[in-house]
């Protein structure tokens, strides 16, 4: 075949596969495209799975903590169940005990009942009683007797006049009478009978009275001291006694530090200082309510190698004390020459430590001076029998 003949062939060919060649390319082209398309598609769809991947895992975490949270609350709900379990028993319990005490009441209650119409019973009687005592009593003290006060209540006695008298016999018990009316039974002769309520001194007066008395006489708590004070030194049932025996010239004495002792044991809850104060004011009431019968001396002691004043409440013993006093001195010349001798030999040594004493309050001649002015001053002007109405 010659040249010309292949020429149109050969064209056609290479138009075909220009054709096809570009064709290929736009193929590629687009094949290309694609495969970019899906490469950032994948790579999208993997940070899409990293990210499900991350939230898997944190869900996976939470889960984990709920599960342990669902164990703990598991293991408290048991907890609560054998706390449940144990309230229950002592509920059980404490049932069964209100059950027997709610028995016991009842048992109780019937009791008390019969109690009560038997206290009634009593009550009623004892009224009559006390009515039929008052009303023979009544009849006594019009006759002249003499009724012990523990035994007479003054305030539903019905006497003539209303007015009964106290006094005080050489037994050392107090009696009831009418005013000046003797014991018609001569019980009790008229030396034996040393002195009534109103011939006392006031601190004896006080002294005499029970806590609920004193305290609706007495309103100040060294007034109330003074008189329980002084009570301890003449009751011996008392017990808690601060007073000490003297010598020939003094009857008996207190010290300031004991004092204070004994107010601070008689006062639940008082202080140092405020004892310390409370000791110079129950002087002071001790001194008036007992009319200057006492005096207060300064000593020097020794302790511990060191020396310090101390006041002393001295009751000398010539001072004259309602009721203590006759039976505590004697009538022979002897005796009354030693007292005499024992006043002298006092008011030197009054003397003596008046001069010492720092606060000039008074020395000890004058403190007894003025007693024997008070001891006059009384014995001139006796007081009035005390009379209850």
């Amino acid at each position: 075949m010659t040249e010309d003949a292949r020429s149109p062939s050969t064209a056609t060919r290479a138009t075909n596969f220009e054709a096809t060649e570009t064709q290929f390319t736009e193929t590629i082209a687009a094949l290309t495209e694609t495969i970019d398309d899906l490469t950032a598609r994948v790579e999208t769809l993997e940070t899409e799975v990293e990210a499900l991947d991350a939230e898997n895992d944190r869900l996976r975490d939470r889960l984990d903590d709920q599960d342990d949270r669902l164990s703990e609350h598991d293991d408290q709900l048991s907890d609560h169940a054998d706390h449940l379990s144990n309230h229950d028993n002592r509920l059980s319990n404490h049932t069964d005990r209100l059950t027997t005490q709610t028995q016991t009441t009842t048992e109780l209650d019937t009791r008390t009942e019969a109690i009560a119409r038997k206290t009634d019973a009593i009550a009623r009687k004892t009224d009559a009683n006390k009515t039929r005592i008052e009303e023979l009593q009544s009849r006594e003290l019009e006759k002249g007797a003499h009724l012990r006060t523990d035994t007479v209540d003054p305030t539903t006695i019905e006497v003539l006049g209303d007015r009964l008298e106290t006094l005080t016999k050489d037994d050392g018990h107090a009696y009831y009478r009418l005013p000046e009316q003797a014991d018609p039974l001569d019980r009790s002769r008229p030396h034996q009978t040393t002195l009534t309520y109103g011939d006392l001194l006031p601190i004896q007066q006080l002294a005499r009275m029970d806590e609920d008395m004193l305290r609706s006489n007495a309103s100040a708590l060294p007034t109330r001291l003074a008189a329980k004070l002084w009570k301890a030194r003449t009751d011996e049932t008392i017990g808690d006694n601060p007073w000490k025996r003297g010598s020939a010239s003094v009857r008996e004495y207190v010290k300031a530090s004991d004092l204070k002792h004994w107010i601070r044991r008689q006062e639940r809850g008082v202080s140092d200082t405020y004892a310390k104060k409370l000791v110079s004011r129950t002087i002071d009431a001790l001194l008036d309510l007992t009319k200057n019968r006492i005096a207060i001396r300064r000593k020097t002691e020794h302790k511990n190698g060191l020396s310090y004043t101390e006041r002393r409440i001295i009751l000398p013993s010539d001072a004259e004390i309602p009721g203590e006093t006759g039976r505590s001195q004697t009538t022979t010349g002897d005796r009354s020459k030693e007292n005499t001798e024992t006043k002298t030999r006092d008011r030197s040594s009054r003397d003596a430590t008046g001069r010492s004493e720092a606060t000039g309050r008074s020395d000890a001649t004058d403190q007894s001076d003025s007693t024997d002015r008070s001891d006059d001053t009384t014995r001139s002007a006796p007081e009035t029998p005390g009379v209850h109405g």
